[in-house]
């Protein structure tokens, strides 16, 4: 039997501010797209790299696709609980998936896909080297 990989999981609490909420006190769709990043941000730092790190090594690893499904809705006042995980991990690039949940309760799921990018020159790379197993640790593909 071959054990799959458990890429290692990023949760962030956010508190649902009056902002980023509509008349009906509801969640606007664009605001999940942010708690995302912030959860991706908070899984890079887990990695041993701020993504402010990696930019500084001359990268950057940029958004190509997002999609996200909207199961119930996030009101003004929750908690909720942004986990992010790195869902595949490719020579060039990279998918995140997200959960968003509020006592337990699934409101929204996403993902989005990422290549990398080398900073001087605005072209595809390969995963740069000095954050390839840090990255292969958090799919799940090295130990941890």
């Amino acid at each position: 039997m071959t054990h799959k990989p458990h890429p290692i999981r990023a949760t962030l609490d956010v508190e649902v501010r009056y902002a980023e909420t509509d008349q009906m006190g509801v969640v606007h769709h664009a605001n999940y797209i942010v708690w995302f990043e912030l959860a991706r941000t908070r899984l890079c730092s887990e990695s041993g790299f701020h993504y402010a790190d990696i930019e500084k090594l001359g990268y950057l690893l940029m958004v190509t696709g997002v999609e996200s499904r909207y199961h119930r809705p996030a009101r003004y006042g929750d908690v909720v609980q942004v986990v992010c995980w790195c869902d595949r991990l490719g020579s060039r690039g990279m998918r995140f998936a997200y959960e968003v949940r509020k006592d337990g309760e699934r409101l929204a799921t996403g993902a989005t896909e990422h290549i990398w990018i080398e900073s001087a020159t605005g072209r595809p790379c390969r995963t740069p080297e000095p954050v390839r197993p840090q990255f292969e640790r958090l799919a799940g593909l090295a130990p941890a």
